[in-house]
């Protein structure tokens, strides 16, 4: 059992050391005659597990503020919306449009509407995305949910067949008469399907659109694109329909998503695009990480200094929190803004405050006379009941600012959830470094020694 105990741990060391590996680091060298030139990076997953192909790189990921990305603008056509309800319609466009960034992998977009004079104007600043055709891709030019009917039905009857070229009258259905679509699962069958469901408004005229549409088919397009045309089985009154047909769930959760991220309530155009470098310059960001490296090293000499051989199991143990810290943010991955760095300088302090608060209450066992062992012991029970309420207060916090329920009376986008996210992690990463492994630490470290000198002493037998 210990051994597999030990595979473990090295195991679980050895991946986390190699997804934390510098990105493009050139390494030379010579060895006698023999030059030696390669360059260092993160490994890579590419394989296939039940016929599921599974793609990953173990790569740091920058926001725009530290990297830079794409910038688009969009007109937006408020002709058609009401003086009252325009500041409704361009908050929901901004919402459904970094929305359906988030949908497709880009975190912490930065959009904003403008105004110009009477047009208004949605601005899109995608990180890490250099390739414009690619950010215009991922945002769409495409803006405008609707919901077609065939256009000739004088000559039609229920029992035909109607053409998909035909499906060009509009049925006065949009993205704002819908709530939400989602995917979900027959059940008597288990496939997947899509299911939908209509606002008030939108299920009166959803319900005439299929009563008079029973047998014929019923598209919905995003602008000029087909995103489905499921034939209406019967008449549906209460504002809940299903899509089903032969979907994989892939398939379904990717029409759910385009049917949400197509629910505009105002036409869009794009009108600009282009690439944009970081906000913080080059300069600023490698005074920064220097900066970063000196306050972390003057912790670290305080803390061997301070608390000896304490310290220098804090140290290590704080090592492996980064480590640990980093390699998560990898996996994830975490898009790194500057706020989001932020949050996890903070959650180093947290890691640092826990192992004070351990080595403190240990040192006052030791001075009441508790032999070094015993009072490791009592120190830690003691210390972790205050370690666990601290955290758990600050990961409250975090997810409080993270709102993953999109609560709309907290913050929904923004770099507030990159700083709650990282803060999240590190938090996390600090209880499990501080609970588990400066414990072993000292157990490997302090105690055995300790121990060691103990049996190494003369003893009286009698």
């Amino acid at each position: 059992m210990k051994l597999i105990r030990i595979f473990i741990l090295v195991f679980a060391c050895a991946f986390i050391i190699l997804i934390d590996l510098p990105e493009n680091y050139p390494v030379s060298f010579s060895i006698g005659n023999q030059k030696i030139d390669f360059v260092i990076n993160p490994p890579s997953l590419n394989m296939v597990i039940g016929g599921v192909q599974i793609k990953k790189e173990f790569s740091t990921k920058l926001g725009l503020d530290l990297k830079g990305g794409s910038h688009l603008v969009f007109d937006i056509d408020t002709k058609k919306i009401k003086k009252e309800d325009l500041g409704d319609a361009l908050n929901s466009a901004r919402d459904i449009i970094e929305k359906r960034v988030n949908y497709y992998g880009v975190s912490e977009p930065v959009v904003q509407t403008t105004k110009s004079g009477n047009q208004y104007r949605l601005n899109v600043d995608l990180p890490g995305i250099d390739n414009v055709s690619e950010a215009v891709r991922l945002i769409g030019q495409i803006a405008q949910l609707s919901f077609k009917e065939e256009a000739s039905r004088e000559t039609k009857t229920a029992t035909e067949t109607a053409s998909l070229e035909n499906l060009t009258k509009d049925t006065g259905i949009t993205g704002k008469h819908i709530k939400k679509a989602t995917v979900t699962f027959d059940s008597q069958t288990g496939n997947p399907e899509v299911a939908l469901s209509f606002t008030k408004e939108g299920a009166e005229l959803f319900a005439s659109v299929t009563k008079r549409n029973v047998g014929l088919p019923v598209a919905i397009f995003l602008d000029n694109f087909i995103l489905s045309a499921p034939i209406v089985q019967q008449e549906i009154p209460d504002g809940n329909a299903v899509i089903n047909g032969k979907f994989t769930v892939d398939q379904a959760k990717e029409l759910a998503i385009a049917i949400n991220s197509g629910a505009l309530p105002l036409p869009i155009k794009l009108v600009e695009q282009k690439n944009i470098g970081p906000t913080l310059g080059e300069t600023e960001v490698r005074k920064s990480v220097y900066a970063g490296f000196i306050g972390l090293l003057m912790v670290l000499v305080f803390m061997v200094g301070y608390y000896g051989r304490f310290g220098v199991i804090a140290s290590m143990a704080l090592i492996i929190y980064g480590l640990i810290s980093l390699a998560i943010f990898r996996i994830i991955p975490v898009v790194l803004t500057l706020p989001g760095i932020a949050g996890f300088i903070l959650s180093i302090g947290m890691a640092v405050d826990s192992n004070i608060l351990i080595f403190e209450r240990i040192k006052e066992e030791m001075r009441k006379g508790k032999n070094p062992e015993i009072a490791i012991k009592l120190g830690f029970g003691r210390a972790i009941d205050a370690i666990k309420d601290a955290n758990i207060t600050t990961l409250t916090v975090a997810f409080v600012l993270f709102n993953p329920l999109s609560w709309e009376f907290l913050p929904q986008f923004g770099m507030v959830r990159g700083f709650a996210l990282t803060l999240a992690i590190g938090v996390g990463t600090s209880l499990f470094t501080g609970v588990f492994i400066t414990k072993r630490l000292i157990d490997l470290f302090y105690t055995n020694s300790n121990l060691k000198s103990q049996n190494s002493k003369p003893q009286l037998k009698t």
